[in-house]
């Protein structure tokens, strides 16, 4: 990484959030615990769906279950980083560990964008295909969709645009006025090659994020017609139901990208791009796993089912 001078710096700079010691220590207590909270509740939906079988045999809960361990890995690409750097407020962060970073977390939220596809398409399939649903959305094509569909089309997206970033030369200064290495790395990349990449980064945002965002606001809307045409009210509020949830996690997720590149320019630039950020990585994956299952009568039943299990075989532990 040679700068304009001719030095060389191995590593970036993130400035992080704050920098009073006493709001530093808050925020590290707070998104510790929120971290560990978002951990369980995915895992406690991962476990859920692997160990009732009636979860496990319905595409809605494995498309859930891929979900919350997705979920769990994005949380992991920034919180842990940033809490480290709360507690040690040096956020020095190599070369090769910034690009990995930026990877990681540009390809987690890639993916992100294709499960909430995935989850449009099975809803759109359910209520508006009822009787082709269980042959479309059969286990086996349920699998191809997530494996091939959401994780492989959400880490080849990024590829190409972070190879060619990585590939840039970085001029003057080499501070992230972030806690995560994110699209302000292109900031502190030296021209003719910069606005090559830019151009990359930018187009592969376009394409995954608004291509995703239509899919999914074009099925919910054709599910929702579909609801309100419906003669079956005890059906459509049960489907009604189930839709504004999944209505809820879209808007919180594209709401916050959105937000993201709408950011207000000049002063105070990157105190809304931090708070931004913050949102779609560490409050958004926190409130997911309540929004789809607070009120979830399938995996409240399937919980009390895991929880009768479990209390029986010790009962039997106990009385061998």
């Amino acid at each position: 990484m040679e700068l304009a001078n001719g030095s060389t710096v191995p590593e970036f700079i993130l400035l992080g959030l704050e920098h009073g010691e006493q709001k530093r220590f808050l925020l590290l207590i707070f998104f510790t615990f929120m971290y560990i909270i978002t951990l369980i509740e995915n895992a406690t939906i991962i476990t859920l769906v692997h160990l009732d079988d009636h979860l496990a045999q319905l595409p809605m809960y494995t498309l859930l279950g891929n979900f919350s361990w997705l979920e769990m890995c994005y949380v992991t690409s920034s919180i842990p980083r940033m809490v480290f750097d709360l507690a040690s407020p040096q956020g020095i962060i190599s070369f090769q560990a910034c690009f990995l970073q930026f990877y990681i977390f540009f390809s987690f939220g890639g993916t992100e964008c294709f499960f909430l596809s995935a989850m449009a398409l099975d809803r759109y399939l359910a209520i508006c295909h009822p009787l082709r649903y269980p042959t479309i959305m059969s286990q086996k094509n349920c699998s191809k969709l997530v494996a091939a569909g959401c994780w492989i089309a959400g880490f080849l997206g990024y590829a190409v645009p972070v190879i060619l970033i990585s590939r840039l030369s970085f001029c003057g200064s080499n501070i992230i006025d972030n806690f995560v290495c994110d699209q302000g790395l292109l900031s502190l990349a030296c021209p003719p090659f910069k606005n090559a990449s830019y151009i990359s980064q930018m187009s592969m945002n376009i394409l995954i994020i608004l291509g995703n965002f239509s899919f999914v606001t074009i099925s919910y809307g054709i599910i929702i017609v579909t609801l309100i045409k419906s003669s079956n009210q005890r059906s459509r509020k049960k489907a009604f139901s189930t839709v504004s949830f999944h209505l809820m996690v879209v808007t919180l997720f594209y709401g916050s990208v959105a937000g993201m590149y709408v950011a207000p320019s000049g002063k105070g630039q990157s105190r809304v791009t931090k708070i931004i950020t913050v949102f779609y990585t560490a409050i958004t994956p926190f409130l997911n796993p309540m929004i789809y299952c607070l009120r979830n009568d399938q995996v409240k039943k399937a919980l009390g089912r895991v929880l009768r299990r479990t209390e029986q075989c010790l009962r039997k532990k106990m009385t061998v």
